[in-house]
């Protein structure tokens, strides 16, 4: 097994959340009813999304401090695995609000602030591509990702606290409980969460190598 231990795990946990998640038991709630199920899908999206790019900053930090080609590789590698997850969580996100709000985009601020961090990261890789020096690109798209990622936390965590939102935890809304997320749930929602992050790191670990190899023949 050696070092792909983790990615065994991965898998395992991935492939138990999915048949779990559709064939488990879930609490008969009104208004979410068998849509409860999603959750499994939905929330897992982003919070891999947010490792990824918590991983990025710390790369570029590194990159910073070091000048190590290799760290701004991996910093941009994890925000475009990154990316990958927020449009998965985006999809999810209005498959869900379509079945229990009845719209796929309901003008809900937290919806709004995620579709305005997604563009921000966006933007991102756009600023690198425009820069054709390797190490001032590398130098900028490391303080922009710096600093994207504590705006990028207001916008999902903080604004919709402060307003009328639909979410659950948000705008007064009651975050899922004991009640909602019940004995049954929690351990596959975990599952996914993990296992998720995991694949997400994987995909990332997969780009770096493909980015690598590039670079080489490059040369």
């Amino acid at each position: 097994m050696g070092k792909n231990w983790w990615k065994i795990l991965a898998s395992v946990l991935v492939l138990y959340s999915i048949i779990a998640g559709f064939l488990a038991e879930v609490p008969h709630l009104a208004i979410l009813h068998e849509s409860i199920r999603n959750l499994y899908f939905h929330v897992p999206m982003w919070f891999t999304m947010i490792i990824l790019y918590l991983i990025s900053v710390i790369y570029s930090i590194k990159y910073l401090a070091s000048g190590n080609e290799n760290h701004d590789l991996w910093a941009v590698e994890c925000v475009n695995t990154g990316i990958i997850f927020s449009f998965l969580g985006l999809a999810t996100g209005m498959v869900w609000g379509n079945f229990t709000w009845g719209s796929p985009w309901p003008n809900d601020p937290k919806m709004n602030s995620a579709a305005i961090a997604t563009l921000m990261y966006l933007a991102f890789l756009v600023l690198r591509n425009s820069l054709e020096e390797d190490q001032k690109r590398a130098r900028i798209s490391a303080v922009y990702n710096i600093f994207a990622f504590p705006v990028m936390i207001v916008l999902l965590f903080i604004l919709p606290r402060m307003t009328d939102s639909l979410h659950p935890g948000n705008g007064g809304n009651p975050g899922f409980g004991s009640y909602d997320l019940d004995s049954n749930m929690r351990p596959v929602f975990y599952a996914a969460c993990l296992g998720w992050i995991l694949i997400g790191v994987w995909i990332a670990t997969i780009r770096f190598r493909i980015r690598k190899l590039e670079n080489k023949n490059l040369i």
